[in-house]
């Protein structure tokens, strides 16, 4: 599909022809043990042949390495290494912010690791899209990865600074709308499909426009809230507005991490070069990043009401 994470926008994850304009061809990706099996198969095959072929179907999967092709598996070692980058820079952002007081004892923070990983990883991921048609660089994903550690420790350390055990709470709504999420898929319960991921994208284009107009009216004075036109409350018992839209929020993530794991599966069954795992580790990692910051954003403007 088209409407999905920028990160899956290579020929190779949409297109199953495209996968022909790699070396080895999409054969490659349907490698199960020595090349013999395809000429085992021919009418007339000997009995020596038959138990060649019996013991090629028999022997273990050719993987990752032996394909030089994409594969799940491979795909969440990468993603593994990824998250273990981001955690350590995490740790760094966050003493950075603090300066390595506890919350209760520093009496200011500093926002240099939020703004250079925020911006430098927006930078690096838009470099990372847009040249990952012609060649993916690992180097610039470990790169993003490490800026994205810094964001989210300099970010969550100026939340937990203003509401102790946020931190924690946003990390376990997150991995618990993940684990949710990957398992409703592996089980084939729910699944991305045209109509819906149309009706995404229009949520998504709303979602944009909505953010944009909000930073206007905190930027120009017109809202002076912490969050902005999220803060207000809304009809629906006083709940504040940025609850109820990041709720819906935490839904189009959880739904853009459904379109990444089918495009990750996607790209597997069309034979896609070993190097796209990178791609689809670093589109899950971009999925996830948001999801955590929107969840964060949710408490904070809920115990921020109360």
């Amino acid at each position: 599909m088209a409407l999905n994470n920028p990160a899956f926008n290579n020929p190779a994850f949409q297109d199953p022809r495209a996968v022909q304009t790699y070396p080895g061809g999409s054969q490659a990706a349907n490698l199960r043990g020595a090349s013999s099996t395809a000429s085992a198969s021919r009418a007339g095959i000997d009995v020596g042949a038959q138990a060649q072929m019996e013991g090629a179907y028999a022997a273990p999967a050719a993987g990752a390495h032996q394909t030089d092709r994409m594969t799940v598996e491979d795909t969440v070692v990468k993603t593994v290494g990824l998250f273990a980058i981001l955690l350590v820079t995490a740790v760094v952002g966050w003493v950075w912010t603090l300066g390595a007081l506890s919350p209760a004892e520093s009496t200011s923070q500093n926002i240099l690791p939020l703004v250079i990983g925020g911006l430098g990883g927006f930078v690096l991921a838009m470099v990372i899209i847009f040249t990952s048609r012609k060649k993916v660089r690992p180097a610039l994903i470990f790169a993003y990865a490490a800026l994205e550690g810094l964001f989210i420790g300099g970010i969550s350390a100026i939340f937990e600074f203003q509401f102790t055990g946020i931190v924690v709470q946003a990390t376990l709504a997150t991995l618990a709308v993940v684990g949710v999420t990957l398992a409703l898929f592996a089980s084939g319960k729910i699944r991305a499909s045209k109509r819906a991921t149309k009706i995404f994208l229009v949520a998504m284009v709303g979602y944009l426009a909505f953010s944009l107009l909000n930073l206007v009216l905190m930027w120009t004075g017109v809202s002076d809230s912490a969050f902005g036109l999220r803060s207000e409350p809304s009809p629906l018992f006083g709940i504040p507005w940025g609850v109820l839209i990041g709720v819906f929020v935490v839904i189009l993530a959880a739904y853009s991490l459904v379109l990444d794991f089918d495009q990750i599966q996607q790209g597997v069954r069309n034979g896609a070069p070993r190097q796209l795992a990178w791609m689809g580790a670093f589109g899950i990692m971009v999925t996830v990043v948001w999801l955590y910051v929107e969840i964060l954003r949710i408490i904070a403007i809920a115990r921020g009401s109360n």
